[in-house]
């Protein structure tokens, strides 16, 4: 017996497909966030939010790159937003290509300057009943994970 029997749940779905449906429904979410004014970018734009208005994130998406991983304070801000997320219900992802992010996301609209990508926020726009799929197929995603006690899933955006 296995511990997904005991517990009544199915593992993820192995394999490419599963991973590049998530990569594909963040890069939908990621344009109609943007669209809708829904998308915050950046550490300490993020932490300010949640702290401010925690109800009104969605989803949280944190980002590196190779050089990322040796940076200290980052890999702390990165816990702390994950321990908010966690503790708050919202569903977070990584994702390991900072430069495909600004290739989805582009640069500031204010400034047209380079923004802080390495942790995005989703928030739920002020209309009512704003439902969108990307954002449900990345819930699901997210959910499986977790069933598999992959906590904070990393996801591949499509080429």
């Amino acid at each position: 017996m296995t511990l997904e029997e005991i517990h009544g749940q199915q593992p993820a779905p192995a394999g490419h497909d599963w991973m590049q449906g998530a990569g594909t429904a963040l890069h939908e979410l990621l344009v109609s966030a943007q669209r809708r004014g829904c998308l915050t970018a950046g550490v300490y734009e993020s932490a300010k939010l949640m702290n401010v208005d925690p109800d009104n994130v969605a989803f949280c998406v944190l980002a590196t790159d190779q050089e990322d991983e040796g940076d200290i304070a980052l890999q702390i801000h990165f816990t702390l937003i994950q321990a908010f997320c966690c503790e708050n219900d919202i569903d977070i992802v990584r994702v390991n290509d900072v430069a495909k992010l600004a290739a989805i996301v582009g640069p500031s609209e204010e400034s047209g300057e380079p923004r802080d990508l390495h942790c995005i926020l989703i928030t739920n726009p002020n209309e009512e009943g704003w439902k969108d799929p990307a954002l449900e197929k990345l819930n699901l995603f997210c959910e499986e994970s977790r069933n598999v006690n992959d906590w904070v899933p990393t996801v591949t955006l499509p080429e």
